[in-house]
């Protein structure tokens, strides 16, 4: 898809899966599509709902919104039946799809025993691998996965943009060296995203890349015409989110690290729904009146994100959530 083609779709997208039920993923791509978002995301969480069939499902519901996959582990599936998955798709719906692979989460990898000893190094082959497969070629090599003589009977009849799901400063200087976009975290911070944005940019200039990168950043989000109402939907929700991550770069960036360590000692996640200031709510995640959700939407986009992805709550209310968004937020963007 041209960036011309994205420049005229709203930056705004939908992501379906791992917070919703089966059932409720083809009507809400279709209520998507009406309503005017700009793309869809799949998140594949591991034990909810998978990755490769909800994407057919929801690109089938659908005539022209783009769909990504994030993000699928690399480790899960061997990199060739991620591209041969991503190159049927494509076939099926030529130009509407965008792969996405990460490391996965350390716990459910190890709950396969798939954690991989050397990540960074299985996630480099596996986008390697993957974008010659999808591209045509044949591909015979070790590594942490294993190729002989493999080639796609049925390549992509499109170029597949590749994302990575990435949060470190190694993972994003590779994701620009490599990858053709990023997806961000739920719980970006603004002041992340910059800084993310700047270790993608360091690292396509190292790999001397000149082509754009599309930065896609997801937000947890609550909209109603009550902010304090919005806000209490999502403060619980979010607080499972906030607990997972005092040492990663999301907590550090946005100056939250030694806080939320205390918090979580004093009382765990329950705390962090209890004590968190306001202000972490605002800045790691979107919730509010119309008005509200719309300035911090526009904080993302001015850190540099091309695209957020909402993660709409409450979800058993994802299509009022979704209309109101579309009535009363995307307008003011």
């Amino acid at each position: 898809m041209s960036q011309s083609t994205h420049d005229a779709r709203s930056p705004i997208g939908l992501v379906l899966g791992s917070h919703m039920a089966p059932r409720d993923i083809v009507p809400l791509a279709r209520l998507a599509e009406e309503l005017g978002f700009g793309e869809l995301w799949f998140s594949e969480d591991c034990w909810f709902s998978g990755g490769m069939a909800g994407a057919a499902a929801a690109l089938s519901a659908t005539t022209t919104l783009p769909l990504g996959l994030g993000i699928v582990a690399a480790s899960t599936r061997h990199p060739s039946l991620t591209a041969m998955e991503l190159a049927t798709l494509d076939g099926m719906f030529p130009g509407r799809i965008y792969g996405g692979i990460g490391h996965g989460v350390p716990h459910w990898l190890d709950q396969m025993g798939l954690r991989p000893d050397k990540p960074m190094a299985a996630l480099r082959q596996a986008l390697d691998t993957v974008r010659r497969l999808l591209d045509g070629g044949t591909v015979t090599e070790d590594g942490h996965f294993h190729f002989d003589d493999i080639t796609l009977t049925h390549p992509a009849p499109t170029r597949v943009p590749l994302y990575t799901g990435v949060v470190g400063e190694r993972g994003l200087r590779m994701s620009g060296e490599v990858a053709d976009g990023t997806v961000l975290s739920t719980l970006s911070s603004p002041a992340y995203v910059r800084w993310a944005r700047d270790h993608i940019t360091a690292g396509a200039e190292a790999a001397g890349r000149t082509e754009p990168h599309r930065l896609v950043t997801y937000a947890l989000y609550s909209v109603a015409s009550d902010s304090k109402v919005a806000k209490q939907a999502l403060r619980e929700a979010i607080a499972p989110h906030i607990a997972a991550i005092p040492d990663s770069a999301l907590g550090k960036v946005f100056g939250i690290q030694d806080e939320l360590t205390e918090m979580l000692k004093a009382g765990g996640p329950e705390a962090v729904a209890r004590d968190m200031p306001d202000a972490w709510l605002d800045g790691l995640a979107v919730s509010g009146d119309p008005e509200e959700c719309a300035e911090l939407l526009r904080r993302r986009l001015d850190a540099g994100s091309d695209s957020v992805g909402l993660w709409l709550f409450p979800a058993d209310r994802a299509d009022e959530v979704a209309r109101l968004t579309a009535k009363e937020v995307l307008p003011r963007l």
